[in-house]
């Protein structure tokens, strides 16, 4: 997956209503409103930070993980 196909299946994530998708205060975030990065920003950052994770199945446990039930 291309950087651009990890930020839009991360977006769309982040858009759904079925998500908990949530942003974390970051003090080394002084352009994001209030300091809180972005779910999106969250996870591209980790996965920019650990080059052997494979994004697909990164981001296949993440939606796992934060599916509302």
């Amino acid at each position: 997956m291309t950087t651009e196909e990890v930020a839009a299946k991360l977006q769309s994530l982040q858009d759904d209503p079925n998500m908990a998708t949530v942003s974390k205060y970051s003090p080394t975030a002084p352009e994001w409103p209030d300091n809180r990065l972005p779910f999106v920003e969250i996870h591209l950052a980790y996965l920019r930070a650990h080059k052997a994770v494979n994004p697909a199945h990164y981001i296949s446990n993440l939606e796992l993980m934060i599916r509302k039930r």
